[in-house]
């Protein structure tokens, strides 16, 4: 017997001890979905996106070695045997350096293809004198490339300020319902313990019993009110489900034990900026604009290409040519041998050059365009958003005293109850507006919290 009573202390401390109340506060929040959401690991991969854009772009000024093989065999007879191959080095300014080997010989070879029984070692310089001397694809590339990379650190923001500012507003949502919840809970209280008592008292003849039908009637509306506020916090933990999950990429749940912060521990101030000129500054450092003026700089690049092609193709090729004597390229090495070649090609009405110039001078002009329009457009969210929130501040200071005056007039109502000089009605009606007035101080407190969430997403500052 002692034994079963030992084991039954037990697991009443041990249920004591661990169905207690854990404080799920919004930091703790934002810290789970900024380390483990999908769509914030996601985010981080724009860097990594903009990063290897730029080694692919590097990749064209990477040196190649080349080869090629081609020989011919036809009644017993080789026709040619013919390899050159070597190494290509691109460089920044648009020349190339070039060298390599080439030995050619068969019974058919055309005489100038001839190379003397050791080969020809050969190494120079191609070069465009016209066309690509100021910038050619492959500075373009790299050129956007690193602008593309830059723009990525703000596209990470970007996105990461959408998460938090979404999943933020379910964390608020939560909050507004579990609150609301325990205020029915409290009034539900109330309600059920005036009706045993209002139903003990008319039963003695004490009241009359019209005053248990009062009571059963507002039992039911606040068990009514209960239910649906019980459903909302259920639903609003759902959604809250959606933005959790842990560091190996499975979803969390809530259990029924979580609950957000406390009611008594929000203290909304009012959010302003001291001067003109830190709106104007927010805007302009804005990541939407930031991004936008990349865009509008990767545009540029394209407009020098297409500037560039309007001049003629000039490519000039040299190279010094060389018998390797032992393996020894520059054994002999004669400046008198060498093989150089010049090509010239120009369109006689470039109009096909012409007209992706005025494009890309069109396409620059739209991202203008659509820059100024968002930068109107941020200025007003911004502006709005303050409004707002200093709004939603105003209104928490009047619902805080009309809370304090509503429960002073229901202390006063209950002491005239119990001296017999009022009704059952009256008390109904102070703790209705009482409740009321609690419910819309949590909903304006909830109000302020969402509109300095909408403040901080319209300065893109939540990340």
């Amino acid at each position: 017997m002692m034994k079963f009573v030992l084991i039954a202390i037990v697991f009443f401390f041990c249920k004591f001890t661990f169905a207690q109340e854990v404080t799920f506060s919004e930091d703790r929040f934002y810290e789970l979905i900024f380390n483990n959401h999908p769509l914030s690991k996601q985010a981080n991969l724009q860097v990594l996106f903009g990063e290897n854009s730029v080694l692919k772009a590097r990749g064209g000024f990477d040196p190649k070695l080349y080869g090629r093989l081609d020989q011919k065999y036809y009644n017993s007879s080789q026709y040619y045997d013919m390899l050159n191959a070597g190494l290509k080095v691109p460089t920044w300014f648009g020349v190339e350096l070039k060298t390599g080997f080439e030995s050619n010989r068969g019974a058919y070879l055309n005489p100038q293809n001839n190379t003397p029984a050791n080969g020809l070692w050969y190494g120079g310089i191609s070069m465009n004198l016209g066309q690509g001397l100021i910038i050619d694809n492959r500075r373009a590339e790299l050129f956007k490339a690193k602008i593309y990379a830059e723009s990525t650190f703000f596209e990470k923001e970007l996105q990461l300020n959408e998460l938090l500012y979404e999943s933020g507003y379910s964390y608020w949502h939560w909050f507004l319902s579990y609150h609301s919840e325990q205020t029915l809970i409290e009034a539900y209280t109330l309600a059920l313990d005036r009706f045993n008592a209002v139903k003990i008292i008319a039963e003695l003849g004490d009241r009359p019993s019209i005053d248990t039908v009062e009571a059963i009637i507002q039992l039911q509306n606040r068990e009514s009110m209960l239910l649906q506020y019980k459903a909302e916090r259920t639903v609003s933990m759902y959604n809250l489900n959606s933005f959790l999950w842990d560091e190996n990429a499975f979803p969390l749940e809530l259990d029924s034990l979580t609950i957000p912060i406390n009611l008594d521990s929000i203290s909304p101030s009012p959010y302003w900026f001291s001067t003109e000129e830190e709106i104007d500054s927010a805007i302009q450092n804005h990541p939407y604009l930031q991004i936008t003026n990349f865009k509008i700089k990767s545009l540029e690049v394209d407009k020098r290409l297409k500037r560039e092609m309007l001049k003629p193709t000039l490519d000039l090729q040299y190279n010094l040519i060389n018998e390797p004597i032992n393996s020894n390229p520059i054994t002999d090495l004669s400046l008198n041998n060498y093989k150089w070649g010049v090509t010239f090609e120009m369109p006689i009405f470039l109009r096909k050059e012409r007209g992706d110039l005025q494009l890309a001078n069109l396409k620059i002009q739209e991202q203008q365009y659509e820059n100024d329009n968002k930068k109107a457009y941020i200025e007003f969210k911004i502006r709005s958003s303050i409004t707002e929130m200093n709004n939603a501040l105003r209104q928490v200071e009047i619902f805080q005293k009309n809370v304090k005056d509503s429960e002073k007039l229901l202390s006063a109502e209950r002491k005239m109850f119990e001296i017999g000089e009022s009704s059952l009605f009256l008390i109904n009606a102070r703790e209705t507006a009482y409740i009321q007035s609690k419910l819309k101080l949590i909903e304006s407190i909830v109000k302020s919290q969402q509109s300095y969430l909408s403040l901080q997403y319209a300065l893109a500052n939540l990340v």
